[in-house]
């Protein structure tokens, strides 16, 4: 009996310990960005070696957390097309939710530009500590200064 009460408790912790799903969130991005990240054009961009290039720096790693969890408006450049459009913050989503999802992004979605290194859940919670009084304009702007294209 201990022994199979033991067992439950294991298997429920082990339960709330899964991962999320990027995929399964990336739902939510695909509505705008399409399902392969091709984006539209003028209005949402396109999730590719923008991504990758701005995985690959440190102030661009905090940008792309950022803009999910405080959204963007405002313009950006990306790969030179102009978008003024603005992106909501993706209520609801977690420090392991967020990072599940630019996972998704950066292996699946983006396959061009640098080598992809994934977020953890401590990076993302550490760029959402850090960002407090910004908004949704104060992280569009970040967009070129984190070295997007």
């Amino acid at each position: 009996m201990k022994a199979a009460v033991a067992l439950a408790l294991l298997m429920s912790a082990g339960m709330a310990q899964a991962a999320p799903d990027g995929a399964t969130i990336y739902n939510r991005c695909a509505a705008c960005h399409t399902r392969t990240g091709a984006g539209v054009p003028g209005a949402y961009p396109p999730l590719g070696a923008d991504f990758r290039a701005l995985a690959a720096k440190p102030g661009g790693r905090r940008y792309l957390a950022l803009a999910v969890i405080k959204g963007l408006n405002g313009p950006i450049s990306v790969e030179g097309k102009a978008y003024r459009g603005m992106m909501p913050a993706q209520g609801g989503l977690d420090d392991a939710g967020i990072a599940a999802v630019l996972n998704h992004v950066g292996g699946t979605i983006a396959r061009t530009g640098p080598a992809f290194k994934p977020f953890t859940d401590q990076e993302v919670a550490g760029y959402r500590a850090g960002a407090k009084t910004l908004g949704a304009a104060d992280v569009a702007k970040l967009h070129e200064g984190a070295g997007g294209k």
